[in-house]
Parts: structure tokens; C-alpha cells; sequence
């Protein structure tokens, strides 16, 4: 598997939380900051203007796309002066809605249609790539770039025009995807740096394709440098260098990251699972979890289903 989709797999938790709406001038509407979540919005029609503290107005069009991968608040109003009047909309408080709502008659001419939504990733499990994220990522519409998250998009909002059989599976189906190309975009950018220079750089990225590939391999820093091509030392350095810590400590916590995850979502056993990440006895295993999470697996996955 690769890193980005693995750390999709271990992180995202819950379904994805969507709403087309249609916004008639003049109009406000407030974001409340869903700490856990990452938000998007996409303007399928008309214009609107994103508005958040310490920050000029984003002017946002048609085919824009907003990804704020840390749930930051925020307002989207028609204008900078029109100022928001119902409570802000909070994506935590959702969860008896279908996962997907219309907002709203997107039938008059003159109204702005937005897509917003959220995806659900677990707090204790967020990844170092996608905490190295901005805070707010704007991909504008613009032909011939990012042509794939752009099909994805237009995909999204031809059912959304004409839903039908099908449509409840197709558009989390599609929503989805647009995370992983929101992600990939990024990461692929002109001027990477961090998580994504550390993906593209071919010594660490090999060695961070080899540890998600096997995290329960008896990995070393010799085994990981070979990985890449490159001698121990110079290795290390580069990858602590690049990622802000050395590559054993990343394997470890990669290990005990995978292991939660495991725990919340299936029902191996505890030492089934301790031998799946790379350590030979169950009694290490709830060692070294108790020290990352403060209590034992099993606790953990009984709290977590709770």
C-alpha cells in the first residue's frame, strides 16, 4: 500500500458529511472549527467570498475548490460586509442527517451553489502529513490543470444535478476521491517541503514505501538506508532532517498508530495484532501502546467503541 493511502485507511473514521446548498444574496454563513475534521467546500455555481480571522477576503468562483484540512472556522458569505445571523454550522452536529442534503432550491438564476462537507479522521491518529498541511488549501478552477480532481468535481456535481439509482453509494464514492486528489495536488506541488519533499525525495520516500509496505518487518536503519540506496548514517540524517525525527522513532509510531487503528475497527486479538505490527510478544506490545496512548490496548479499544 502506499503512505498516502495508508494513512487515509488508519485515519479517516465515520462517513463523509455533505450538503449542497443554494445561497440567495444576501447571505452569511458561519463555520464553527470541528477540531478532528477536515472541511472542503466547492462552488458548483456563482461566486462567493471565504472570510477567516487575520486574513484578507478569499474571493471564491465557480469550480473553486477550499480544503481546510485541520476544520478551522470560518465564514462564506456573498460579501465581505454581509455578516452571518443563524448559528454557526457545525459538521460534529450532523450525524443524524443522511450523508448526503440538499439545502435550499438551486432553481432561481442568480443563486450561489456551494458543496461543503467533512470528513471524520480521528483526532489520536492524525498523520504527520496531514498535520504538516496549511491551513487552508484553495485549488481554483483553472483548465487544464489538475484535470483529474477536476473530472472528480464535475462528476460530483452532474448527479448531484440528476441523482439516480445509485447516487447514495456514488457520491461519498466521489467524495472520497476528491480527498485522496485534494491530498495528491498537494503533495505534488511545484515547491514541496516537508511531508511532501520527504514523499519525493526517492532516498526517505523509499524508505517510508518500505516501513508502510511491512511495519511489522524487524526493520534497522541499515535495512531502511538500503531501501533507498544510501549508507546508515547519511540516510538518518536526511530523514530526520526532512520528516523532524529519526526513522526508528517514525517506525514505532507508525506501528502504534496501525495497532489503534486495528483496535477501533476490528476484533483481532490483541496479540494477533501485536505480532501484525512488528513486535514478538503481547506483553511488549501493551508496553509500548501504554506509553503512546497512557492505557493498555485492550482499555483503549473498549473506550474507543465506547
Amino acid at each position: 500500500m502506499d503512505v498516502l493511502s495508508d494513512v487515509l485507511a488508519v485515519m479517516r473514521t465515520g462517513r463523509v458529511r455533505s450538503a449542497q446548498v443554494a445561497w440567495h444574496a444576501p447571505w452569511a454563513q458561519e463555520f464553527a472549527p470541528v477540531p478532528g475534521s477536515a472541511g472542503f467546500h466547492v462552488v458548483l455555481r456563482g461566486s462567493c467570498r471565504l472570510l477567516q480571522d487575520g486574513a484578507e477576503p478569499l474571493a471564491l468562483g465557480a469550480g473553486d475548490i477550499v480544503f481546510r484540512p485541520h476544520g478551522g472556522g470560518h465564514v462564506l458569505a456573498d460579501s465581505p460586509g454581509t455578516r452571518p445571523v443563524a448559528p454557526a454550522c457545525d459538521p460534529a452536529e450532523m450525524g443524524d442527517l443522511p450523508a448526503f442534503a440538499v439545502v435550499g432550491s438551486p432553481a432561481s438564476a442568480d443563486a450561489t451553489v456551494t458543496l461543503c462537507g467533512a470528513y471524520e479522521l480521528d483526532p489520536e491518529l492524525v498523520h504527520p502529513l496531514i498535520a504538516d498541511l496549511p491551513e487552508l488549501i484553495h485549488v481554483p478552477a483553472q483548465w487544464g490543470r489538475h484535470p483529474h480532481l477536476r473530472a472528480t468535481v464535475d462528476l460530483l456535481a452532474a448527479e448531484l444535478a440528476t441523482p439516480g439509482a445509485g447516487s447514495a453509494a456514488l457520491i461519498p464514492a466521489l467524495l472520497d476521491t476528491m480527498l485522496v486528489y485534494l491530498l495528491r495536488t498537494w503533495l505534488v506541488g511545484e515547491h514541496p517541503t516537508g511531508w511532501a519533499a520527504a514523499l519525493a525525495d526517492p532516498v526517505t520516500g523509499a524508505a517510508l514505501q518500505a516501513i508502510h509496505r511491512e511495519p511489522e518487518r524487524d526493520w534497522t536503519v541499515a535495512a531502511l538506508a538500503a531501501e533507498g540506496g544510501l549508507s546508515r548514517a547519511p540516510f538518518a540524517r536526511r530523514f530526520t532532517d526532512l520528516l523532524g525525527r529519526p526513522p526508528m522513532t517514525y517506525l514505532t509510531w507508525w506501528r502504534l498508530t496501525v495497532a489503534a487503528g486495528l483496535l477501533r475497527r476490528t476484533d483481532t486479538t490483541v496479540g494477533a495484532i501485536a505480532g501484525q505490527v512488528g513486535y514478538g510478544s503481547e506483553f511488549a506490545f501493551a508496553a509500548a501502546f501504554k506509553r503512546r496512548f497512557g492505557i493498555p490496548p485492550g482499555r483503549y479499544r473498549r473506550h474507543a467503541r465506547g
